[in-house]
């Protein structure tokens, strides 16, 4: 007579989380440098800012202002996240551009620029933040912080500002790049604000 065994279930083993790194210890620049932008303002951080936590303050210059990341040769080209939140404290233009790597290539997400509305990639087929079809307009406070989301996977380029989605982008057959000048002094990754005093935090790297 053959026997048979009770049919024992197996535990379904926990998913693993997404593994997220600080790339801003709230104290100081560890890990990033200033950009060494052309007539760019100070940077410094400020602990605490605003009687809550630390801050990256970007002063504002003739131009561009801003932070690189030194440590490039340890991030992803796709399938992660750059999340972090940014100010504008002075300026009527961009207080974040965010540029991250996408596959061989770079790109930017603008956050108030032209004017300090627009919001958009740079640049998709050549065009840039206020001519392509990522292009819109967003009206933004001084003194208020905003919740940015960048998602780069291998079919997409996604962002969202605090909860509302403003990019959404199929990236395969498409010339993803930086605007020229000295823009390209932000890779591998880094953030640049334009002619505006801007403060940064809670700088995030989540690999999906």
């Amino acid at each position: 007579m053959v026997l048979s065994l009770p049919v024992v279930a197996q535990p379904v083993p926990a998913a693993t989380p997404a593994a997220t790194q600080d790339l801003f210890d709230g104290k100081t620049l560890a890990g990033w440098m200033q950009s060494d932008f052309e007539g760019e303002g100070a940077v410094k951080v400020e602990n605490p800012f605003r009687d809550g936590r630390g801050a990256i303050v970007l002063e504002q210059g003739t131009t561009l202002s801003g932070i690189t990341w030194t440590r490039g040769g340890s991030l992803p080209r796709t399938n992660y996240e750059v999340s972090l939140e940014a100010m504008r404290l002075k300026g009527s233009d961009f207080f974040c551009c965010l540029t991250f790597p996408v596959g061989k290539s770079a790109c930017s997400f603008v956050v108030g620029g032209w004017g300090g509305m627009v919001v958009g990639l740079s640049n998709v087929d050549h065009s840039d933040a206020s001519d392509n079809e990522t292009s819109q307009g967003k009206e933004f406070a001084d003194g208020r912080w905003y919740r940015i989301r960048v998602r780069v996977t291998e079919e997409k380029i996604e962002a969202w500002i605090d909860d509302e989605q403003l990019v959404d982008l199929g990236w395969k057959g498409r010339t993803i790049s930086l605007r020229p000048g000295d823009i390209q002094k932000s890779l591998p990754l880094g953030i640049a604000s334009y002619m505006t005093r801007a403060a940064v935090r809670d700088i995030r790297l989540k690999r999906l």
